[in-house]
């Protein structure tokens, strides 16, 4: 019988390794790369310290990266394309970072040894950040270096119950053959919202006569909600005193404040996601009780950390979420060994990658990819 091979991969921006928790046993990897020295610690608690090396990505050049990778997946620094960062863009200090990552893939490319698929991660606002030209930068520089591009928006909530929608730029090298059913003749509004298809209309002549419109099944229903994955005795948050949740309250809009009336009058249990957000110069307490939560965020996101509120009839109580409710929320399963400190566990978990995300785009996009091209595709026993 013919031993199976597992397909390869570099991890760039790693964090704690949640691409490579969703990638799971039957990929290698040959490298992982982060800057941060609290996100390596964690990493290599779990991962071990093999493949990974702790440096800026800038001071990286391909002979550090062995052999061959089939797929380099890299989750680039948001912060400067997110909404809720300061909008520096691509030629920011930290979202600028895709900079050296390309040179990197660049350069494995004139050495014969470029990954066959690149996958890059972000926040939606990526999409338009600068009306829509750093995404159409990201795509050209792909280009060039001898990709076909393709790209998708995928909400977590599919998979978990976290409101998370991220987008996954998907570039396959173009002597790879690609399986006709991952390939749509019209854009999907489910993977494909009309902000994508804005800003794909700036999109060089090059890029849009290659671009893939992938085509992946869409997930069946999520069969579990925000109440299932809470702590009922969470030892890394304390519960808020009940002057504090009135404070909350009186925080609230009518609006919010009609929501918790609405939960106290369906007599059972019900867990919400709140937010405080300042709006016309005003702290407000937001929340839902749509069964999911909130998108973790991070301090450097430049938003508060989530909180729960928990309502049982006349009861309200809150708390902040526990760490290990947000690594649940990023579908880290409880062996995932988390940092001691609360912040930094939150932190790990807000700048992370939904792991049952990178899992189906596996099952459904790279390992169907990878597998067609088995022939000149290098693999690890």
């Amino acid at each position: 019988m013919k031993q199976f091979n597992k397909f390869t991969y570099y991890e760039f921006f790693a964090g704690g390794g949640m691409a490579r928790a969703g990638l799971g046993e039957n990929w290698h990897c040959l490298f992982a790369n982060d800057f941060d020295e609290k996100k390596a610690e964690i990493y290599s608690r779990n991962w071990g310290k093999e493949h990974l090396h702790v440096k800026d990505v800038r001071t990286l050049t391909s002979a550090d990266l062995p052999g061959e990778a089939n797929l380099a997946w890299a989750s680039f620094p948001c912060q400067d394309l997110s909404l809720a960062g300061a909008g520096g863009g691509l030629d920011s200090e930290r979202s600028g970072s895709f900079w050296p990552f390309w040179r990197l893939m660049r350069d494995l490319g004139s050495e014969k040894r470029n990954p066959a698929i690149i996958l890059l991660e972000n926040v939606y606002g990526a999409i338009t950040s600068h009306g829509g030209k750093d995404f159409s930068a990201i795509c050209s520089a792909l280009s060039e270096i001898g990709y076909n591009v393709g790209a998708v928006t995928i909400d977590a909530a599919h998979f978990v119950p976290q409101s998370r929608t991220r987008l996954f730029i998907i570039a396959v090298r173009r002597d790879q053959n690609i399986p006709h059913h991952l390939i749509a003749h019209d854009p999907n509004p489910l993977w494909h919202p009309k902000t994508l298809l804005k800003t794909g209309q700036q999109l060089a002549k090059k890029v849009k006569d290659n671009w893939i419109w992938w085509n992946i099944p869409t997930p069946t229903p999520r069969q579990f909600n925000l109440i299932d994955i809470l702590e009922e005795k969470p030892s890394s948050v304390n519960w808020k005193s009940d002057e504090d949740t009135q404070l909350l309250l009186e925080m609230m809009t009518e609006t919010n404040r009609k929501k918790v009336i609405m939960a106290q009058s369906v007599g059972h249990r019900m867990v919400g996601g709140l937010y405080r957000r300042t709006r016309n110069g005003v702290q407000r307490a937001e929340v839902r009780f749509d069964n999911i939560s909130g998108c973790l965020r991070t301090p450097s996101g430049g938003s508060s950390r989530q909180l729960l509120l928990i309502v049982e009839e006349r009861q309200i109580r809150s708390r902040l979420l526990s760490s290990r409710e947000a690594a649940r929320l990023m579908g880290l399963d409880d062996n995932y060994i988390l940092p001691d400190n609360y912040n930094a566990a939150y932190h790990l978990a807000g700048d992370g990658v939904v792991v049952p995300v990178v899992a189906y785009l596996s099952k459904h996009l790279l390992t169907p990819i990878l597998e067609m091209n088995k022939e000149k595709t290098k693999q690890v026993a």
